[in-house]
């Protein structure tokens, strides 16, 4: 009999001790359910930071239990508490040591956390970090210290894989950084998404790839970007910018023929087909300046000339179908004076015996400058705080040589220059 009575009274002492172990570990718990459920509540912050404290001091002790120590449920809760901490804490110096040692608790417990028992506790843990992560990245971002931002909004995104606004601030900050690889491959993953800005996220794709002299992929992504957004502008130019630089002028041209052909009445189409063409004779510039003999000037120049004639054909079309069309009026009125001022160069360079000739050639020009003013009259009208515009009337003027209105018009040109950018 008292040898049980002995025995009974040992099971007793153990259970105690056990549970006097335990109770630091649920006293952690409890304290930080309580923190959890006041922290919403600007009128119950203050208790819900000193259940956070309590929470802390007990996590701390059923750490260094050895009895506790090793528990997935201790790690979890310390790895849950500490990262609280750390998104509560706004220095730096002291909140980051607060953030490494939930991060080291909170991999244990994934570890130790065989049966899923903690993993709720555990993924909350992880958003607080996701959370601590994107603000310090925000700070980083904005001090300019990319490569840091990088990393911070990289754990983000590790966080919330498929979060759009974690993927496109770990690709911003990749490609401010330099780090072009990273940069794709958050933006490839990016367009897989229904990010709400995705026309934007095509365009800088396109411009990494650029970087890493890729034209191929630079190309294929702003195609893709225009089948599924066909009346983005800034993509169409693209597309026929890369299509410049790498010599398929004509298959832009013709992808754009075809659109016209299933889309006779789309003005935008039209405007990109003469866009096509002024960029092509603007690319032949840059070769007449390479040219060394006459012939070959002269042959360039035809095919400018050329390309400039095809591209006011297109812009006259986008504006039968509306006249109010401001781009296709800015353009067609420079492509109209460009061969007016080449006219009135060339008129200048001849010798002062060859007046007859001058005055063929100044005619001329006069007679192609007038030609574009009624485009270039439009653009303004419809833009009057465009210094494209301006600067296209200014040139005119000036060919023209009426000296009041070319200054009259520098004078607004300056003004607009002088205003602070939007």
């Amino acid at each position: 009999m008292k040898i049980k009575l002995l025995m009974a009274g040992l099971l007793g002492l153990v259970s105690a001790t056990t549970f006097a172990q335990k109770g630091e570990l649920n006293t952690a718990k409890s304290e930080y359910n309580n923190y959890e459920g006041l922290r919403g509540s600007k009128a119950t912050l203050a208790v819900a930071a000193k259940s956070l404290e309590t929470a802390k001091t007990s996590i701390d002790k059923a750490a260094a239990n050895e009895k506790t120590a090793a528990l997935p449920q201790t790690f979890a809760l310390k790895g849950a508490i500490y990262a609280a901490l750390a998104v509560q804490d706004t220095v730096a110096a002291t909140s980051l040591p607060l953030f490494n040692t939930a991060d080291e608790s909170l991999k244990k417990a994934k570890e130790l956390d065989t049966k899923g028992e903690n993993k709720d506790l555990i993924n909350n843990a992880y958003l607080n970090m996701a959370q601590y992560q994107l603000t310090k990245g925000v700070a980083e971002y904005s001090a300019g210290k990319y490569d840091l931002a990088y990393h911070s909004f990289d754990y983000y995104r590790t966080v919330l894989p498929e979060d759009t606004n974690a993927i496109y601030y770990t690709g911003l900050a990749a490609a401010n950084s330099k780090n072009y690889p990273a940069a794709i491959t958050n933006y490839n993953k990016l367009l897989t998404t229904k990010y709400s800005k995705n026309a934007g996220v095509y365009m800088d794709l396109s411009s990494l790839y650029l970087a890493t002299k890729d034209t191929t992929n630079a190309l294929k992504t702003v195609s893709d970007g225009i089948v599924k957004y066909p009346a983005n502008t800034d993509l169409r130019k693209r597309e026929i910018e890369i299509s410049l630089q790498t010599g398929k002028e004509k298959e832009v041209a013709q992808k754009i023929q075809t659109a016209l052909a299933a889309d006779p009445k789309n003005k935008t189409l039209y405007y990109y087909a003469g866009l096509t063409y002024s960029q092509t004779a603007e690319s032949i510039i840059k070769e007449q300046g390479k040219a060394k003999d006459a012939a070959a000037k002269n042959a360039l120049q035809q095919q400018k000339v050329e390309n400039y004639t095809k591209a006011a054909d297109m812009y006259k079309k986008a504006l039968e179908i509306d006249p109010n069309y401001f781009e296709a009026n800015l353009n067609l009125g420079y492509v109209i004076l460009n061969p007016a001022i080449d006219a009135y160069n060339a008129a200048n360079k001849l010798p002062a015996n060859k007046q007859k000739e001058y005055d063929a050639a100044i005619n001329k020009a006069n007679a192609q400058f007038d030609l574009a003013k009624p485009y270039l009259l439009k653009a303004v009208e419809l833009n009057p705080k465009s210094i494209d515009a301006l600067t296209n009337l200014r040139t005119y003027y000036l060919g023209k040589k009426d000296t009041v209105n070319a200054e009259a018009t520098k004078k607004k040109i300056d003004a607009l220059a002088a205003q602070p950018q939007q």
